[in-house]
């Protein structure tokens, strides 16, 4: 049958990538690539000097914002945190402002 939704879903979550993607590369201390599939993107943030759980842990308590410690994923996740991006552009956009305003106030 027709695939046009499957398209547009798929350019959707490019564009939810893009956005999460070059707003977690503005965020002091973390680097992030851009994934070529899922709906996930998996910073480095060890240049933030904060452990990864305890950062994660900072991030939902205090700006409201859920993601995950890349240790969650084994022990060569330790310095990457697991953000998903399977959300609305605002909503992505609210929790990126939350999480700039967690990180400075460190």
């Amino acid at each position: 049958g027709p695939q046009d939704s499957v398209t547009e879903m798929v350019e959707e979550f490019k564009v939810r990538r893009d956005i999460l993607v070059d707003g977690l590369n503005e965020l002091p201390g973390f680097r992030c690539r851009k994934p070529a599939g899922a709906f996930y993107a998996f910073p480095n943030v060890e240049g933030t000097g904060v452990d990864c759980k305890v950062l994660a842990n900072r991030l939902l308590e205090e700006g409201g914002v859920a993601c995950l410690a890349g240790t969650c994923f084994g022990k060569y996740g330790d310095g990457f945190m697991r953000f998903s991006y399977a959300n609305s552009v605002e909503t992505i956009r609210q929790a990126l402002e939350s999480a700039r305003r967690v990180l400075e106030t460190n």
